[in-house]
Formats: C-alpha cells, structure tokens, sequence
C-alpha cells in the first residue's frame, strides 16, 4: 500500500511538471507569433502593402477620404498603430487618400432613388447609406435631402447620403439610420435637419478611438484641417438600425 502511495506521488509530480511545461511552452508559442505592427502611414498603398505582408500582416482598406495635404494613393492613418503587438495574421486596417477634391457633388434631390444612384457613380462618387421615411405628401421614392449637399466642397468622404421617401408598400413607421461615420459634423448635421431625426450629444475622443462600446468606429483621418467640421468616427445608433421618428442620434468626432 505504501509503494502504491508512493507510485501515485511520483505520477502527479509527474504530471504536473509536464502540464506546467505545456503551459509554458504554450505561452512562448502565443507569444512568438505575435508581431509589432509597422508604421504605413504616408507611404503608397503598394509599399504598405509589401510592409505588411512582410510583417505577417493583411492589409485592409477599409476607408478613403479626399485630402489637400497627403497625395492620392498614399494611407492617410491605420488601425492598430504603429507599435502596436498583434497576432500574426491580424489585418492592418487602412484609410487611403484620394487627393484634393476634383469632383462636384451633384443635386440628386427631386430624382428617384435609381436615378440618383445612377448620377451619383457617374460623378465617380459612392453611395453611402439610404434613409427610408414615411413623408406625407411627397411621391414615393423620391429623395429629398442628400448629404455632403449639392456643390459642397471640402468634403471628407467620396460617399453620399440619400433621404428617400418610403414607397408605397412601405407602411411601417421606421426609418433606417444613415451612415455618418467619416463624414463631417456639418455635414451629419444638414442632413438631420431635414430629417425626422433629431441631431444628438456630441463627444470628443482622441485618436479616433474610444471606450464606448456602442455605435461603429471607422479609419478616419488623423485630424481635420484648419477651419473645417471635425470628422465623425462614431455614431449611435450605428447606420442601418431602424428607428422611430425623434430618435437623437449621438456622435463621437475625433480631437
């Protein structure tokens, strides 16, 4: 009995050093494949993405914005920073820069849905998010605000918002909230105001970054120039959620 005794002490000494050697072993594999993301900003989307595989990274672009200082084709700020300790394998995620503003924002307002989608992508612009609200008296999906507004200049995002009126199948009282997220706070505020939203808190964070868990964040760029509408990198609700008419939408814009 005293052997057995003895032979069972042996075996849990045993075990235990090889599950702390596992776990050790574990810990330096985890870390070993751990990477320190590379600084990107300002070089060619072509040289960011050669740094980035060659650090074990995707690069992703998930964002552009017009810019009159960082020339077209070059990363305007990237998400994680540079420094930063990530798995190998994570995505760098990146906001491009298109150059300074060529192109006009043209009028959509009065055309239908369609119509204003078709003149948009020939501009060379995008289509951003699309309201959807019940307006009494006016024709059935037709747009009726727009945001960046006709002819605005300055604007961050080559994306545009439409307001379009519900159609006739449409009978629920909810309407979809816009995507806010890299555009200006002039600009979100236009829109709103012919809106049946209402225009919310506004709340300053640094680096594009915050702790709040709500609402959706976004590369943006590093910081607004001079004179102009900071950049909105959070939004709550979040863009595509239903809402009831009067619900205030919140804003975070970054330092």
């Amino acid at each position: 009995m005293r052997n057995l005794f003895r032979i069972l002490f042996r075996v849990l000494i045993l075990a235990t050093v090889f599950l702390v050697s596992a776990l050790t072993a574990m810990r330096f594999a985890i870390h070993g494949r751990e990477v320190a993301v590379p600084r990107v900003t300002g070089m060619t989307a072509s040289d960011a993405e050669r740094s980035a595989v060659g650090n074990g990274l995707l690069l992703e672009t998930e964002s552009r914005f017009y810019s009159a200082d960082i020339p077209e084709n070059h990363i305007l700020s990237q998400l994680p920073p540079a420094g930063e300790k990530v798995r190998r394998g994570s995505q760098l995620r990146v906001a491009l820069s298109l150059g300074p503003q060529k192109i006009v924002i043209p009028s959509v307002i009065g055309q239908s849905q369609r119509a204003a989608e078709m003149n948009i992508g020939r501009r060379g612009l995008e289509i951003g998010s699309v309201a959807v609200a019940n307006l009494p008296g006016v024709p059935p999906e037709q747009v009726v605000a727009q945001s960046p507004p006709p002819n605005a200049t300055g604007v961050a995002s080559p994306r545009v918002n439409l307001l379009v009126s519900a159609s006739q199948e449409d009978s629920a009282m909810l309407y979809l909230v816009p995507d806010f997220v890299g555009h200006t706070l002039d600009e979100a505020s236009q829109a709103i105001a012919v809106s049946p939203m209402k225009f919310g808190k506004v709340t300053t964070v640094k680096n594009g970054k915050s702790a709040n868990g709500n609402g959706q964040t976004r590369v943006v760029p590093p910081a607004k120039p001079p004179g102009k509408s900071p950049v909105i990198v959070r939004q709550n609700p979040a863009a595509r959620q239903k809402i009831a008419a009067g619900t205030m939408i919140n804003f975070e814009v970054m330092r």
